[in-house]
């Protein structure tokens, strides 16, 4: 084998190392790990002057953080929505933070949309579920939040803040973020440009 398929053999084993370790989910012990709701605060007109982003209008609707665990995470590369929000994170907060009540639970997500299935009976209601967990399109801010966003699997405890925002192009499309944490759907995620990211508890328990 020449030397130029050795590099790249190493490339994708590394590469595949990396996908790996993103995707084992880490084990918590039982009980509530983020119990805080979402913090939505609304922003002063000027605060409101929209922004381009790779050639994108960006509309700030109001000023948003979180700290939530990590649920599940699924990256995107087609679209032109992939081009602003290369991933999204389904995340929970008070019970959908607690691994007695995750167990119970199957969630995954596909097509920007998070979904979450159960035997019989979920372990809370319905109500309840759906108001401590979303699907989030996140657009990071710059590299420096890109690369935080890629260190963070399912099971941690991450801590997001930033704008939720409307975005809007040239040709007339349009993207909009949801502004309640009860809606369900087409239009129920959060489109949130991250200015700040964290991991809050990384270590395995």
């Amino acid at each position: 084998m020449s030397r130029g398929w050795l590099l790249l053999l190493a490339i994708a084993i590394a590469f595949g190392a990396q996908r790996s370790c993103q995707s084992r989910e880490i084990v918590r012990l039982p009980g509530v790990l983020a119990s805080e709701m979402p913090q939505q605060t609304e922003l002063r007109r000027a605060e409101r002057e929209p922004f381009e982003h790779r050639g994108y209008l960006l509309e700030p609707q109001a000023r948003y953080e979180l700290t939530a665990r990590l649920l599940s995470r699924l990256e995107y590369r087609l679209g032109r929505e992939a081009q602003l929000s290369p991933v999204d994170f389904a995340l929970g907060w008070g019970p959908m933070s607690d691994s007695s009540v995750l167990a119970q639970l199957e969630i995954s997500q596909s097509g920007r949309f998070f979904w979450v299935r159960w035997q019989e009976a979920p372990p809370v209601s319905q109500r309840v579920l759906f108001e401590h967990a979303a699907n989030t399109h996140l657009i990071p801010a710059d590299d420096t939040v890109r690369r935080a966003l890629d260190r963070m699997r399912a099971g941690h405890v991450v801590h997001l803040e930033g704008l939720l925002v409307n975005v809007r192009a040239a040709d007339g499309w349009r993207w909009k973020t949801s502004l309640v944490r009860d809606d369900m759907g087409a239009g129920a995620c959060e489109l949130f440009w991250v200015t700040q990211a964290w991991i809050e508890q990384e270590a395995e328990t």
